[in-house]
């Protein structure tokens, strides 16, 4: 029996990276063996084992043979003759088919560590083919290691993949999953760049593909392309380390833009309530989890109020809260303010001054917000009598009453700053 670590915890110590969790391939072992070990079973498609102590995954070495489309039709094979480099070939990236020995040596039979010196991504056999989660997993690594490039060769597999129709197999979870991670590393807007490149975008996310190649107007987008403004977003979303439902609203924000008429270019009027159409379509599709869902509606529906804030008067600004459904969920609403303000950073380059520009609608509608919240509602109700009917209106009038004091206040008074991100 021979153990090797194995995958992401050899890339990652090569590239001095800290390392989360350890995979190990067990070559030379039955299962009987492992249980005879102290190993506990989990694996249901082919034998994998908990360590009894650390409880890290201890997999025997195995081979794949593709019998149906999609990634969930395979026929695994494992037996003590199988070797480490039977296993390795099966391996999605060369940088991911490593191994160490218990020694410390490392297998590299594939050329991953030449590859992990060049920064690129590229596909250990055609095997790479057959299963098409491994397209989202190297855009996924994009996302992470955002200074690699995809080898050609393996560019050119992927794109065949995608016109042979392997993409359109994949489950909608698995989808979202990849995507999901995606948004959480450092650099998402790789990904989106990688499944673009290779056409997986297309028949993933086509509401977010269409965006490319829409303009919008310079005085407000320098840079134009409304797919340009998106990744400039979500990279600005994940530079603040925000949550995954902030960076789905921010990815989301504009997605109607993309079906505004070409003769109505660059305007782009009433995008927010098609974009909500949309979002709403994607979400049911992928099956997004409701937060996320949530956030992006409301985002796609109100960034542009939020950008007028200073224009709202205290009685639009209340009624946006009930829209909102702010007074129960405020949090959510803070969150959508963070989303909006992404939109206003995402614009030009990283460079572009409107990075760095106050964006004071956060603070000013999160104010405006607190200062409804202390109104209390249950003296205002108690204050109608007998007069049932009238305790929304009165609630209401007392929060406007509210928020219009505290925009006269030292506070939260304060002009409209000329050249401002604009709404959209």
């Amino acid at each position: 029996m021979h153990i090797y670590v194995v995958g992401g915890a050899v890339r990652d110590e090569l590239l001095g990276l800290p390392v989360q969790d350890h995979d190990h391939v067990v070559v030379g072992a039955t299962p009987d063996e492992m249980l005879a070990a102290g190993f506990r079973p989990v694996g249901k498609d082919f034998p994998v084992f908990l360590h009894p102590r650390t409880q890290e995954e201890y997999a025997l070495a195995r081979t794949e043979r593709k019998t149906a489309p999609g990634y969930h039709g395979f026929v695994f094979h494992t037996a003590p003759d199988v070797t480490l480099e039977d296993d390795l070939i099966r391996r999605d990236l060369t940088i991911n088919a490593m191994a160490r020995a218990e020694d410390g040596t490392i297998v590299d039979p594939y050329g991953g560590r030449r590859d992990l010196d060049a920064r690129i991504f590229r596909h250990v056999s055609d095997a790479f083919a057959e299963d098409p989660v491994r397209i989202l997993r190297l855009a996924r690594f994009a996302a992470r290691f955002p200074e690699f490039r995809v080898a050609d060769e393996t560019l050119t597999l992927m794109k065949k993949m995608v016109e042979e129709g392997e993409v359109d197999a994949l489950v909608a979870e698995r989808v979202w999953q990849e995507v999901a991670r995606g948004l959480m590393e450092n650099t998402p807007s790789r990904m989106f760049e990688v499944l673009r490149d290779c056409g997986a975008l297309a028949r993933i996310m086509p509401e977010l593909d269409a965006l490319w190649g829409v303009p919008q107007p310079p005085l407000h987008h320098p840079e134009v392309d409304t797919g340009v403004h998106m990744m400039l977003v979500i990279d600005y979303a994940a530079e603040q380390d925000h949550t995954l439902a902030v960076r789905f609203a921010a990815l989301m924000h504009d997605l109607g833009k993309g079906v505004t008429p070409a003769d109505k270019w660059p305007a782009h009027h009433g995008h927010e309530g098609m974009g909500t159409k949309l979002i709403t379509a994607l979400c049911k599709r992928l099956k997004v989890p409701n937060d996320c869902r949530d956030l992006a509606l409301m985002t796609a529906r109100e960034h542009g109020n939020v950008a007028r804030a200073f224009e709202l008067r205290a009685n639009t600004i209340v009624t946006l809260f009930e829209r909102c459904d702010a007074f129960r969920k405020p949090e959510r609403f803070i969150d959508m303010l963070l989303a909006s303000e992404c939109d206003a950073r995402g614009r030009g380059d990283a460079r572009h001054p409107l990075r760095t520009r106050p964006y004071p609608q956060r603070p000013y509608l999160s104010g405006a917000l607190a200062a409804a919240r202390a109104v209390n509602a249950g003296e205002v109700a108690a204050g109608c009598g007998e007069n049932k009917e009238r305790i929304p209106e009165a609630i209401h009038r007392a929060r406007v009453t509210a928020v219009a004091q505290w925009i006269g206040s030292a506070e939260g008074g304060r002009p409209y700053l000329a050249g401002e991100p604009g709404p959209g």
